[in-house]
């Protein structure tokens, strides 16, 4: 790390859609940078003892965001790959200590890949407000996704090295 740099300014913060494939790429991403891996949705399930579905469905949408914000605000790292979860994007101060420790890297996915990427969005604890189709999440969340990414990765395949590989040129790059 070069003396100009600030501390804990060399992390890459992955946003996405949920099945975008954050904690997958993450957690290699991380092995092939020798970075460190958190996956903030499990530093959420360990602070609340509960999954993200049951935070969710006992203390609603809104509580769960703050709880989201409030720990994703609170990581300290250097030389991490984080992996946020989907909603991240909704917390401000989350994001905006993520663009001071690092950049963020925002995995696109399009619309129709990703439908099919996903199972079951209320078993994964997916931020969806109630009559709010997964369309319209998709539509809300892609904006906020743009406005906070330094840079951004289209998966255009199923190939994670394909992507792994996009990733890291773009990492060089930025």
């Amino acid at each position: 790390m070069s003396s100009e740099s600030k501390i804990g300014g060399d992390n890459i913060i992955l946003i996405g859609m949920p099945a975008s494939g954050k904690s997958t790429l993450g957690v290699i991403l991380a092995k092939v940078l020798g970075y460190k891996f958190i996956d903030s949705d499990i530093l959420i399930q360990e602070q609340q003892s509960r999954k993200l579905s049951q935070i969710i469905e006992e203390d609603g949408i809104d509580s769960f965001l703050k709880i989201e914000d409030d720990v994703n605000a609170s990581i300290d790292a250097d030389r991490t790959v984080i992996a946020t979860g989907g909603s991240a994007v909704y917390g401000e101060k989350a994001m905006q200590h993520f663009k001071n420790i690092g950049r963020v890297v925002y995995l696109h996915v399009e619309y129709d890949r990703l439908v099919k990427r996903l199972s079951d969005i209320k078993q994964r604890g997916v931020v969806i407000r109630d009559g709010q189709t997964f369309e319209q999440l998709y539509d809300e969340r892609v904006r906020l996704y743009n406005k906070y990414a330094d840079i951004t990765v289209t998966e255009n395949c199923e190939n994670v090295e394909t992507v792994l590989a996009d990733l890291i040129k773009e990492l060089g790059e930025a």
